[in-house]
């Protein structure tokens, strides 16, 4: 009994994480009837129903995601001791689920991605570019690296990684025609470049010399979801924006951006790991982690 709902768990597992019956199924050899019964056979033991059907997606209920918490960390148990008797057990293997902003995991995760599949042979990475703040379990990942959050949904880790000072900056171009901001109330007349997803939208706190906190006024006509955006569109001159030193560090010493307003703080950002919280972290993402904090602290950050 314990034994056929363990295997269900798991095909459940292979479907949310797949976005279909179909895929989910055939991962374990199954056809897609064969793998909704075995979701099937789970919301009529447990008395509700674990996933929302519609014609085009699966979306989890609030049971659905708690059973797919719990059923991670069977499936990390099952993994674990298939390691212990397979082989070192603090070996990474299998494949690890990352997910990154774009210009962040371009630039300075994909040489991490490439010692570590150097390293550990037995690894494969499948990566996701992206700046949105997805639901990291309803998407299969098993890590995602974000900028600047600091309270994740219930059920995660999060890690520091590395605080990384934010900075305004700006192409010399830019300034061809316009005068270079002396002071936060300066900016009211600039374009600024600002970051936007979905409702949430950006606002530029800084702390000017004097120690007086002053929010920045100017003309936002662009917004994106994309940091790597934002840092293009101020290399062309579009206007001010405010990023990360880790994004923007090597484009100030070469020139190509300029540090406005360098006597103003903005404060630091957070770069963070987040992952489902388990009693077993598997080795793979321990290790992916621990070489990614070391490689981003060599970075030029504060």
């Amino acid at each position: 009994m314990i034994g056929s709902k363990v295997n269900d768990i798991l095909v459940f597992l292979s479907v949310v994480e797949t976005g279909s019956f179909v895929a989910g199924g055939k991962a374990f050899g199954l056809s897609r009837s064969t793998a909704g019964k075995a979701v099937a056979r789970l919301e009529e033991t447990y008395g509700m129903r674990l996933l929302n059907r519609t014609t085009r997606a699966l979306d989890l209920t609030e049971e659905g995601r708690s059973l797919y918490e719990h059923g991670q960390t069977i499936r990390a148990a099952i993994e674990a001791a298939d390691e212990s008797v397979a082989g070192d057990p603090s070996t990474p293997r299998g494949t690890l689920r990352i997910t990154a902003p774009d210009g962040l995991g371009r630039r300075l995760l994909l040489p991490t991605v490439y010692r570590y599949l150097d390293l550990w042979p037995e690894t494969q990475i499948e990566m996701s570019f992206s700046d949105r703040v997805d639901n990291v379990v309803e998407t299969g990942f098993d890590l995602a690296v974000r900028i600047a959050v600091t309270s994740p949904e219930q059920g995660f880790v999060v890690r520091t990684l590395l605080r990384s000072e934010a900075l305004l900056c700006a192409a010399p171009s830019y300034f061809e025609t316009r005068e270079r901001p002396l002071n936060a109330e300066q900016l009211s007349t600039h374009n600024l470049l600002m970051f936007a997803s979905g409702h949430e939208r950006q606002g530029w706190v800084l702390q000017e010399e004097d120690g007086t906190a002053y929010r920045a006024q100017g003309h936002v006509r662009l917004r994106c979801d994309s940091g790597e955006a934002l840092r293009e569109a101020a290399l062309a001159g579009r206007g001010i924006a405010l990023l990360t030193r880790v994004m923007i560090g090597e484009d100030i010493a070469q020139g190509r951006l300029e540090h406005v307003l360098p006597r103003a703080a903005f404060g630091t950002v957070p770069i963070v790991a987040l992952y489902p919280h388990k009693r077993l972290l598997d080795a793979r993402v321990r290790r992916f982690i621990d070489m990614l904090s070391d490689d981003l602290r060599r970075q030029p950050a504060d």
